[in-house]
């Protein structure tokens, strides 16, 4: 039997490379003779660049950044090869960076993610994979723009910061400042939002709530966010509305569009393809994929749709080991999984669940090895 494991990490407990360890002691136990391989996998959100960079033996690289209050935190990208990185705005614009008190989309800005695409462009990559899950920001990317060279600037030719409550001051686009390495870099986005920029289902009233905007802070930067469509749409001729994923992490989406021509891609199709995930099907018997939680957002961009899909490709068949299941969770049969297992073992409060998160997985790795050790038993008497 050969084996690979490629799960998710369970947020809060498991990495992912603690999934492929505590899997691979309990195929030994149950097998005693197999073969085992794992590799680390993220859909795009935090923990991306990790797992990319394990999955590739690259090399994880430091940098310090503003973070999205402008305060200075060590951020870092992934180095893949001599002409690749990957890098995420959580590491330098991510909601946890902001303390539950102080979030306020009007102040926070995307500027320590445009530093970590600089200090990649600075030492020479020109193959950049960046993930964009997980923004505390709704300022359109002005700040990312700006660590770039771009310059916003008001009606009074005054250059603005590039917080969300900018928005509304922006009345020129200043592009001849930006980083010429740019030109000769090819920027691949991870991303699963197909948003637009502006409208009841923009990056402000679609994902500003989570991010701490009220009612009345939405409205006002919802206004500013029509105010920066409307100056791109007049200075580049291009409306940000009609691109797919331009609402994507406050607007993000739609700087890393205009003014990068960056290729937006799925997140989990993304890192599949930079861990050469399908040359690793080779000769395996059976995946094993898994998550925290499976329900029916599972199946839209997540691991185990990623993963299940590119496995059936393959005729390699896959087996799920879930914290638990939630509703539709059946639907994810439909893109390559046989089986689903969870690693609950009786009713319990989530929290001894999540404290017991280590002991709990192994055991049901235990019992799905066995279930399927039987099944092996069974074929042998057909």
């Amino acid at each position: 039997m050969k084996f690979l494991f490629a799960s998710d990490s369970f947020k809060g407990t498991l990495t992912s490379d603690q999934t492929i360890e505590l899997l691979t002691k309990a195929a030994e136990e149950v097998f005693g003779s197999c073969e085992t391989s794992g590799v680390p996998v993220a859909d795009g959100g935090e923990g991306t660049t990790d797992a990319v960079v394990k999955a590739r033996s690259g090399e994880i690289i430091t940098v310090p950044v503003h973070g999205p209050l402008m305060e200075m935190e060590q951020g870092f990208y992934g180095r893949l090869s001599d002409t690749e990185a990957i890098l995420e705005m959580a590491a330098a614009s991510g909601l946890p960076m902001v303390p539950e008190e102080k979030r306020n989309p009007l102040n926070t800005t995307t500027y320590g993610t445009g530093e970590l695409l600089k200090a990649a462009l600075d030492a020479g990559y020109t193959e950049i994979a960046i993930a964009i899950g997980g923004s505390a920001t709704n300022d359109g990317g002005m700040g990312f723009a700006s660590a770039l060279g771009i310059r916003f600037l008001d009606q009074e030719g005054n250059v603005l910061e590039g917080r969300g409550e900018n928005l509304e001051k922006v009345a020129h686009i200043d592009m001849s400042g930006l980083d010429p390495a740019v030109q000769k870099a090819h920027f691949t986005v991870m991303c699963d939002v197909t948003n637009p920029l502006c409208g009841p289902n923009g990056a402000t009233y679609t994902f500003g709530k989570q991010k701490g905007g009220t009612p009345e802070i939405l409205d006002r930067l919802e206004k500013g966010m029509q105010n920066y469509r409307d100056v791109i749409i007049r200075e580049f001729g291009i409306n940000p509305d009609e691109i797919q994923g331009s609402g994507a992490a406050g607007g993000l989406g739609a700087a890393l569009k205009v003014f990068l021509h960056a290729e937006m891609k799925s997140g989990i199709e993304t890192v599949l393809d930079l861990i050469d995930f399908d040359a690793r099907l080779e000769g395996v018997d059976l995946v094993v994929t898994g998550e925290g939680r499976t329900d029916w957002q599972s199946c839209f961009g997540k691991v185990m749709q990623g993963v299940g899909d590119r496995s059936a490709k393959h005729q390699v068949p896959v087996a799920a080991l879930c914290g638990g299941l939630g509703p539709d969770y059946e639907k994810i049969y439909a893109h390559g999984i046989s089986s689903i297992m969870t690693t609950v073992d009786g009713p319990m409060p989530l929290k001894e669940a999540l404290d017991n998160a280590s002991e709990l997985y192994y055991k049901g790795a235990i019992r799905m090895f066995r279930f399927l050790q039987t099944g092996m038993q069974m074929n042998k008497h057909e």
